[in-house]
Formats: structure tokens, C-alpha cells, sequence
């Protein structure tokens, strides 16, 4: 089975080796068919500490890391705000 692979934006990087990315999703309501946008954070590997808040990463599941990090950075697509 292959890993999944999600698009997300850093939102603290404040621990070592380790970001917060949050993900956001369109969902579409069942009866009323309106979109609206859902969210969740993961947090994910990042041996080299090179995420900054505010960039656009590529995350992918991986082995469990510690207690709640199983993702890695995969690739960092946009340089965000703090460089």
C-alpha cells in the first residue's frame, strides 16, 4: 500500500526536529452540498530543522518516530514568511 503524501503549511517550528504542519481539506455537506474547509495538524520529522513558519511542505506517512509523529518533510515547495 502507498504511503500518503499531503500538502500543508508550517505552523510552529519551535520544537527540535520536529514541525507542526496543518493540512486543509474541502469537504462538501451532504444534504446542503455547500463546501467548507476542514482542517488537522500533524506533526512531522524534520532532521535538518530547515522549515520556517508560514512554508508550504510536502509531508508522507512514515514509521512511528515517537508518540505522535509519524510523517516526514518530504520537500519544502515555498519558502514562507521567516527566512
Amino acid at each position: 500500500m502507498p504511503k500518503r503524501v499531503l500538502k500543508g503549511v508550517v505552523v510552529s517550528n519551535k520544537m527540535d526536529k520536529t514541525v507542526v504542519v496543518k493540512v486543509d481539506r474541502l469537504v462538501s455537506h451532504p444534504l446542503y452540498k455547500k463546501r467548507f474547509t476542514r482542517s488537522r495538524k500533524f506533526k512531522a520529522h524534520d532532521p535538518e530543522n530547515k522549515c520556517n513558519l508560514g512554508d508550504i511542505v510536502l509531508i508522507q506517512e512514515s514509521r512511528p518516530i515517537s508518540k505522535e509523529k509519524h510523517w516526514q518533510v518530504i520537500k519544502i515547495l515555498d519558502q514562507g514568511g521567516n527566512q
